[in-house]
């Protein structure tokens, strides 16, 4: 009767341990929602996606995101800057524009990136670009820094959400490893 006792308390105690890991790292999801190109998301702590248009951010707001952080480049083909904005302040979503060159990464832009994401109110987060990489390349760093995890779970983590540019994964890699 002890022995099955204990078999039932340690199958207990290992399946809510295997719960709690499951919702502490997610799973990535990939969804489709107009206006968005190539959304993945982590149940509602980030998602990471391409390009969005200014009629998709009240379908932002909806999924239950704080704050939208965009990565393009005011010379991208596509990118309405002053459209999404207009559109977050008018559903009430924080709205960060940090533009980032992917071909020429500029550490001061992670920083702020860092700083502004670790405030209260800013997460759950949206983060987009163009295709969704420098997106999760952020989150890949943030994870690595702010969140404390290994560089291969966060590196496992960001490539399911699209991190796919090598050039990028290599300053990435060096960014976290001089911030540690």
């Amino acid at each position: 009767m002890k022995r099955l006792l204990y078999l039932t308390i340690i199958l207990v105690i290992g399946c809510s341990l295997a719960i709690a890991q499951t919702a502490q790292t997610g799973q990535v999801k990939k969804e489709t929602v107009a206006g968005i190109t190539n959304l993945a998301r982590i149940e509602s702590t980030v998602a990471c996606a391409g390009a969005i248009t200014p009629g998709s951010v009240s379908e932002i707001k909806k999924m239950g995101f704080k704050s939208i952080f965009n990565l393009r480049m005011e010379s991208e083909q596509g990118a309405d800057i002053p459209g999404e904005m207009a559109a977050a302040k008018s559903a009430g979503i924080n709205y960060f524009h940090l533009p980032f060159n992917g071909s020429q990464p500029d550490p001061a832009i992670v920083d702020k990136f860092l700083k502004t994401i670790s405030q209260n109110g800013n997460e759950p987060a949206f983060i987009h670009c163009a295709g969704g990489n420098r997106a999760a390349a952020m989150w890949f760093i943030k994870r690595a820094l702010v969140d404390k995890w290994d560089n291969d779970r966060a590196m496992k983590e960001a490539t399911d959400l699209g991190f796919t540019s090598p050039a990028l994964k290599t300053f990435a890699v060096d960014y976290v490893q001089k911030h540690k």
